[in-house]
Formats: structure tokens, C-alpha cells, sequence
């Protein structure tokens, strides 16, 4: 009985945990750029987009398809880096352990 009330309290710390930090992932925010930094796009933890900055000198009639692949690359950019943040902040919260397939923290 006392290993049952001690896994209890455990899955409850953990839900504690796990709220916190996506509290934390919507205040995250990751930036990726293409193009040599001519383009850029940031993401929040929950990988929503936030922002997408492109260098004027990119706006152009003739260049459309161009600056379109490059918003596409910036946005895979910080992509990438929110979700290797958001697997290292899960290894802190759950100590390592996997999460079962298909739970994810948002």
C-alpha cells in the first residue's frame, strides 16, 4: 500500500511538472533563419509561429518562389530547435524516463 500512495504522490508531481513546463513551452520562443540570416521565423514551444522577418532586400516580384522555399527553411529551422528544446526540458520533467508513444507535452 505504501508503494501505491508513493506512486500516487509521484504521477502528481509529475502532473505538476508537466504543467509547469507547458506554461513554459508557450513562453518559449526559438528563432531559425535561411538565406544567411535574410530570413528568420520564430516559434513558441508548441511550435505556433510568432514571427517572420525578411530582409527587404528580398522582396522583390521576380525572386516570389525564392523567398517563399527560404520562409519555408526558416520556419523547418526553428522547428528543429523548439523541439530538441522541448525533448531536453521532458528529459528534466519526467528524469529521464520515456513518455509512452504518442503523448506529447501540448
Amino acid at each position: 500500500m505504501k508503494d501505491l500512495m508513493k506512486l500516487m504522490k509521484q504521477a502528481g508531481e509529475i502532473q505538476g511538472r508537466m504543467q509547469k513546463l507547458q506554461e513554459e513551452l508557450a513562453a518559449l520562443e526559438v528563432e531559425g533563419q535561411s538565406g544567411a540570416g535574410l530570413v528568420k521565423v520564430t516559434l513558441n514551444g508548441k511550435m505556433e509561429p510568432r514571427a517572420i522577418k525578411i530582409d527587404p532586400s528580398l522582396v522583390k516580384p521576380d525572386e516570389t518562389e525564392m523567398l517563399e522555399d527560404l520562409i519555408l527553411a526558416a520556419f523547418q529551422d526553428a522547428k528543429g530547435k523548439a523541439e530538441a528544446v522541448v525533448q531536453a526540458k521532458m528529459q528534466e520533467v519526467t528524469g529521464g524516463l520515456p513518455l509512452p508513444p504518442g503523448l506529447k507535452p501540448f
